[in-house]
């Protein structure tokens, strides 16, 4: 198996869709209401979904997670682009570790960025 993609759903998909591109550039898909980017081997997705509505009432269930092997300067950079801050890079762990960032979308949806397991 290989992982594909991620669909987020959200009751005004169009407004994620000028976040997200506001972050990740200009989508690499868009095709009627369904607009994504290729991150990495990934696509994420935004679109309608019938069963959403509102804001996500638990952010933390699911984290989407973007390696960066530079976490500080990647999310300077999103920051920078209008990137939502729930928490500002650190280091996970008591002797230091891997970094971690974590950020989220209008519709309360969280994603983290992480450096490389490793490193």
């Amino acid at each position: 198996m290989n992982f594909n993609s991620v669909l987020i759903g959200s009751p005004d998909p169009d407004r994620l869709a000028a976040y997200y591109t506001g972050l990740f550039g200009e989508p690499g898909m868009a095709d009627g209401s369904y607009t994504g980017w290729m991150i990495g081997s990934g696509l994420l997705v935004v679109g309608p979904h019938s069963d959403v509505t509102g804001q996500n009432a638990q952010p933390g269930r699911i984290l989407l997670n973007f390696e960066s092997a530079d976490v500080p300067g990647d999310f300077a950079r999103l920051a920078a682009a209008g990137a939502i801050v729930v928490r500002e890079p650190y280091e996970f762990g008591e002797n230091g570790g891997p970094w971690i960032a974590t950020l989220s979308d209008p519709d309360g949806n969280y994603f983290q960025l992480m450096s490389p397991m490793g490193m």
